[in-house]
């Protein structure tokens, strides 16, 4: 397999932004004291996890529901992350257990896409605009849920569960963020040993199916690594929307839609994403700090609403 140009730059680009976002502070461009930068190096490297498992959530996603619009946070998949990690916090067993989180997230992910993937299914197979549709509603009810829940929450549980509504990239400890990069992994492996099933499933799973590829099996598997990666990026950092859908869109126009190149790309570009919103919501206003999640949101979505917009013409064509 033969590595672009604009692959290799793009390998070359992205350490470089990471240490110029390492030495940009809310005081100006320089090297920071051996504390905060223990502290910003932790947080630059959780928001490249997040960011990159994020990414990497709605490249699976799109390829497998062949849906541009198909991303963690629009079918709800973060905010059942969310809601499970979230339970796991009122009822104290993420204190008890440090596997507690990310198993509460991965385990609310996954029954929030299952049941978003049931409602727009029509014989078998979702429509694209139910896909959507039942993504937003369902997200809908599982913020009112989040919202209950807050409203019998203790002072500690209220401020550590809107800490994940509003996104943190300051993990709690270096065990949360060892056991959530494993699990990011792990996912990113087998959605990586699936890139040439993937890319046949962009074909139609009829179409996919001729070609030898056992679409069930491979189908599972992919869902399971979105989902695991999706969970543990919502178990570290809270919701953060938007990011699997901008990246894949732009990264796809730059390495194309071979998954073999886009799932590596799409992680890399991800992850340098959400540094650079964390960057920035640390020094927009300081000293006063913007949670990660404005500025994703306030990115991402003029362009889920230009996309969805752009889609529409196509259909209506």
């Amino acid at each position: 397999m033969r590595i672009p140009v604009r692959l290799i730059l793009l390998i070359l680009f992205v350490p470089i932004m990471l240490v110029i976002c390492g030495l940009l502070g809310p005081h100006g461009f320089g090297i920071p004291s051996e504390i905060i930068r223990t502290v910003r190096l932790y947080r630059i490297l959780t928001g490249f996890v997040v960011g990159g498992a994020l990414a990497c959530s709605g490249t699976v996603l799109q390829a497998l529901l062949r849906n541009p619009l198909a991303e963690p946070y629009v079918l709800g998949v973060s905010g059942g992350g969310a809601l499970g990690g979230a339970l796991t916090i009122f009822f104290g067993l993420s204190s008890t257990c440090v596997l507690a989180l990310p198993a509460g997230a991965f385990l609310g992910a996954l029954v929030t896409l299952l049941i978003v993937y049931a409602l727009a299914s029509h014989q078998g197979s979702p429509s694209v605009y139910g896909l959507v549709l039942s993504g937003v509603v369902v997200s809908a009810m599982l913020s009112s849920l989040l919202l209950l829940l807050i409203s019998f929450a203790n002072m500690e549980g209220l401020h550590t569960i809107m800490w994940w509504m509003l996104g943190n990239l300051q993990p709690d400890s270096g065990l949360v963020l060892a056991t959530c990069s494993g699990c990011i992994v792990v996912a990113f492996a087998v959605a990586w040993l699936l890139a040439r099933e993937l890319n046949a499933l962009t074909l139609g799973r009829e179409m996919a199916h001729h070609l030898g590829i056992r679409t069930s099996l491979v189908v599972v598997l992919a869902l399971g690594a979105a989902t695991l990666a999706a969970a543990s990026a919502v178990a570290l950092s809270g919701l953060i929307g938007f990011v699997g859908l901008i990246v894949p869109h732009a990264v796809r126009s730059l390495v194309g839609a071979d998954h073999r190149r886009l799932l590596p790309a799409t992680f890399a570009v991800g992850g340098l994403f959400l540094v650079l919103c964390d960057t920035f919501a640390r020094i927009v206003l300081a000293p006063m700090e913007l949670p990660v999640g404005v500025i994703t949101a306030l990115t991402g979505g003029p362009f889920f609403l230009m996309l969805l917009r752009h889609r529409k013409k196509a259909w209506m064509e």
